[in-house]
């Protein structure tokens, strides 16, 4: 059996009770995202595997654009530069284009003072600093750990990322300097005189002159004065 439909006043009533409950509920929490993070991560998705593994990006966006969008539909940005254009949805479903420059930025080490040549630097010698990877070649060291306790060999600049080949691990052995030379024969060690022939740090090869024999070995340096060499 059919019910009969209600009459146009229930009906009406019926309507007005839900408008009323709907009035009484929460708002949905609102979904928009500030476009400076958008792009941060879209620039980021862009970029992929080659960013620096600290990077990241400083955005500028030109003045008077909104502030706030749901997504972004379309992308695209200059990887020299870091200018970018983004088409951006709102939350009431328009396509807003927004602009700007999203600068790949690195932490790097840089001496906070001129250092000389032959100075070992020390932890109060470097500041990190954020710099556009633009300005940090392939060769910049970008991590302090990689700066500090190394030996320089040509002056560092301060505020200027420093370069692999500018510095070196400490100097051990110095050419013309007396050493002890342990020679291993087997389990046979014994330790004699002798002279270095060229400079060399912790680990590396360095020929020196048995002043016993008067003969060249080419040996390891293993500390200070101390040369291994193994036969």
């Amino acid at each position: 059996m059919r019910r009969p439909l209600p009459s146009p006043a229930r009906s009406g009533r019926l309507l007005g009770l839900l408008a009323l409950v709907a009035a009484l509920l929460p708002a949905a929490p609102a979904t928009a995202a500030n476009i400076v993070a958008l792009v941060t991560e879209r620039a980021t998705q862009e970029f992929g595997p080659g960013m620096p593994d600290s990077g990241f990006f400083k955005v500028r966006m030109a003045a008077g654009l909104p502030s706030e969008g749901e997504f972004i539909r379309e992308f695209w940005i200059d990887h020299d530069t870091g200018q970018f254009i983004a088409n951006v949805v709102t939350d009431r479903g328009d396509v807003r284009r927004v602009w700007g420059v999203a600068t790949l930025t690195q932490p790097v080490p840089v001496p906070v003072r001129r250092v000389m040549p032959d100075t070992i630097v020390q932890p109060e010698d470097v500041e990190m600093v954020d710099m556009p990877w633009a300005r940090v070649n392939a060769y910049a060291i970008t991590d302090a750990k990689g700066l500090v306790g190394m030996q320089v060999r040509r002056m560092l600049s301060p505020g200027r990322p420093v370069q692999i080949q500018s510095v070196q691990p400490p100097i051990i052995i110095s050419r013309g300097e007396r050493v002890t030379i342990q020679l291993n024969f087997g389990g046979l060690e014994l330790a004699v005189s002798g002279k270095a022939i060229s400079d060399a740090h912790l680990g590396q090869e360095v020929r020196v002159v048995n002043l016993s024999s008067n003969k060249t070995v080419v040996g390891v340096a293993r500390a200070d004065g101390l040369v291994e060499a193994s036969f």
